[in-house]
């Protein structure tokens, strides 16, 4: 039997099936990291090679993301339904070259 959060990321998933890759990654994200170590990390890219950019803030957190990478993938892939090599952690602070994923502006605005 499946506990309450297995549900719950399955229903998540399948609710994302109609977005982009990135935005797909990017809403998974606090459910695959739970909602403290999420607000230390914040998914910024998915590039050409398919490796998942997501910077971090300050080197403390940067220990504890990095150790749980391959778990973080794996909930991830599992979650967001996406393909992907793995997981870049980057500081904050750091200069990085692309735009931060955000979702898009309603017609309002």
């Amino acid at each position: 039997m499946q506990n309450m959060r297995d549900l719950l990321r399955d229903s998540l998933g399948r609710s994302l099936r109609d977005l982009p890759d990135e935005d797909r990654l990017a809403a998974a994200w606090p459910v695959a990291c739970g909602a403290v170590l999420a607000g230390h990390g914040e998914v910024l890219h998915l590039d050409a090679e398919r490796m998942l950019h997501v910077r971090v803030a300050g080197s403390e957190w940067m220990k504890q993301f990095q150790h749980m990478r391959s778990a973080l993938a794996n909930d991830l892939a599992r979650i967001a339904g996406v393909r992907f090599n793995g997981i870049h952690f980057e500081e904050k602070g750091i200069a990085r070259p692309w735009p931060r994923i955000t979702s898009p502006k309603s017609p309002k605005e």
